[in-house]
Formats: C-alpha cells, sequence, structure tokens
C-alpha cells in the first residue's frame, strides 16, 4: 500500500515532469508550424517518461520499504491515464496560446508592413520630394528635353512600383532593382557627380521585402553630407547569405530635423517575420553597412 505521502511526490513528479518535458517539445516543434510532429512527439515522449517515472518511483519505495510488488502494471496503467487527462488540458491550453500568439504576430507584421508602405509612399510624395524634383525637372525643360522626358518615365515609375507593392509582403529582387535604379536615376539627376549608386547584385532569383532597399539608399541620401568637397559613394551588392547596402559614412551635422522613426528598426522588424537570419547593421573603416537576410522562395 502506497502512503499519501509518496503518492503525492509520486504524482507531483509526473505532473512537473511532464509540464518540462511539454515546454521543451514546443520549444522545438512548433505547434502552429508542426502540428502533427509535436502531437506525436508528445504522445510518445509522454508515455515513455510516465512509464519510467513510475518503475523508477515504484522501483524506490519497494528499496526503502524492503517490499516487492507483483506487477507493476496497474500502477502504470492509472498514471499513463491520469497522465494523459492532464496532459490533454495542458498541451490544449499551450495550442491556443500559441495559436494566439502566432495571430497577434501575424496581424502585428500586416500592420508594420502597411505602415511602411504608407511612410515610405508618404517620402516620396511630400513637399520637399516633389519640390526637389519639380525643380530639376523645370531645369531639364529648358536644358535637355530628351533627358526630362526620360526623368519623367522614371519618376512615374517610382509611384506605379509603391502602389503596385502597398498589399505585398515579398517582391522578386529583380522587380526591386528595376525601381531602384529609376529611383536612383531620379538621385543622380539632382546630384550629379556628387552621388555614386552602384548596383553590382550577381543573384537572379532571391526575394526582398518591398521598398527595403530603397529605403537604405534613402536614408544614406537623407543622413549623410552630399557635396564636391565630399560626394557619397552608396553601392549595393550580395554575398552568400546576404543583400548588402554600403555607403560613406559622412553625417550632416544636427539640423533639428524631427526623423519619422521609420528606417533600420521598421526593416528589422519586418524581416524577423520573413527570415530566421536577422538584419545586421554595422560601422566600419567610416563605412555604414546594412546586409538583409537573402529570401531564396517566397511563402
Amino acid at each position: 500500500m502506497l502512503t499519501t505521502t509518496f503518492s503525492g511526490i509520486i504524482w507531483a513528479v509526473l505532473w512537473i515532469g511532464n509540464g518540462e518535458l511539454a515546454s521543451f517539445l514546443s520549444s522545438k516543434f512548433s505547434w502552429v508550424k508542426m502540428p502533427i510532429t509535436r502531437l506525436w512527439t508528445g504522445i510518445v515522449s509522454t508515455v515513455v517518461f510516465t512509464t519510467l517515472a513510475a518503475v523508477v518511483l515504484l522501483k524506490l519505495w519497494e528499496y526503502s520499504r524492503n517490499i516487492r510488488f507483483k506487477d507493476y502494471t496497474d500502477f502504470v496503467v492509472v498514471s499513463l491515464l491520469i497522465t494523459f487527462f492532464i496532459s490533454l488540458v495542458m498541451h490544449g491550453r499551450e495550442f491556443l496560446l500559441q495559436w494566439k500568439k502566432s495571430a497577434v504576430d501575424a496581424e502585428r507584421y500586416q500592420k508594420e508592413s502597411m505602415t511602411a508602405t504608407y511612410e515610405s509612399l508618404k517620402s516620396q510624395v511630400n513637399p520637399h520630394f516633389l519640390f526637389n524634383s519639380l525643380n530639376v525637372l523645370t531645369n531639364l525643360v529648358y536644358e535637355d528635353q530628351d533627358k526630362a522626358a526620360k526623368f519623367i518615365k522614371q519618376l512615374s515609375e517610382v509611384y506605379r512600383y509603391v502602389l503596385d507593392t502597398r498589399d505585398k509582403e515579398l517582391v522578386s529582387l529583380a522587380e526591386e532593382l528595376h525601381f531602384l535604379k529609376a529611383y536612383a536615376y531620379l538621385q543622380a539627376i539632382r546630384f550629379g557627380d556628387k552621388l555614386n549608386i552602384h548596383i553590382d547584385v550577381t543573384i537572379e532569383k532571391a526575394f526582398v521585402a518591398p521598398l527595403a532597399l530603397q529605403m537604405l539608399v534613402e536614408n544614406a541620401v537623407k543622413h549623410n553630407e552630399i557635396s564636391v568637397d565630399k560626394p557619397l559613394t552608396i553601392r549595393l551588392y550580395n554575398d552568400a547569405q546576404y543583400l548588402i547596402v554600403e555607403n560613406t559614412l559622412q553625417r550632416k551635422a544636427a539640423t533639428g530635423e524631427v526623423s519619422s522613426g521609420l528606417g533600420l528598426e521598421n526593416i528589422a522588424r519586418r524581416y524577423q517575420f520573413l527570415s530566421n537570419v536577422p538584419v545586421e547593421v554595422s560601422e566600419a573603416q567610416e563605412r555604414f553597412i546594412v546586409k538583409l537576410p537573402i529570401i531564396s522562395s517566397a511563402p
């Protein structure tokens, strides 16, 4: 006959042990991403742990009391039944919590993506951008009508792309680069030899968060001095794992301008939902470097 104290120890061990086991399995196999795998690993692990724990505890009881039980079967079966009932409640609760977290994360990503697109669109149509673009265009009309026509075409490409990608999570790298070249052309006309943008991407099939590369180029133009004495160079290239945007670091003197809070933090948060590889930001030898993980396939 088992004493009340020892029975309490047994059920405490089974409860706590299976709880820790469930937490460990959930950290390895997500209920949301791999529900079938998580279910079967949970069942097998629960059976194995409960059986071993029940037998070991009964052996310890026998040793401490110098007695022998003829059969462990009834005790193990009862332990399994009770454990499965408790595990069903615990796993059901954990499944619902993870499902809710996944839904909240998805909604948050959607809001952040929409915010990023809206802010990017707003930054393109703000009075400063329009003033600069129209001012450049006015000069081109008198100086070079062919170049003025190309400027208008590239400007329309920028606006069309922003509108076309406002509801997308990912776009092909080829689309993003085509858009970026249009944007770079506008900036090159505005700044001339004071701004050099080099695009040297050798991969063909990849995906990127829409407007992410343009935002990085825009941030470099916005926050760095651009002059004849200090021309700004921006390079876009790739290595095995990243798309890299690198610019010479020559920060502007404080102007009192208030940042919108967009930029790097927003891009980093968006990529948390798109890739397991984090965005990397660094400064080295008067260079500012941002690395975006290459996404090889769309969801």
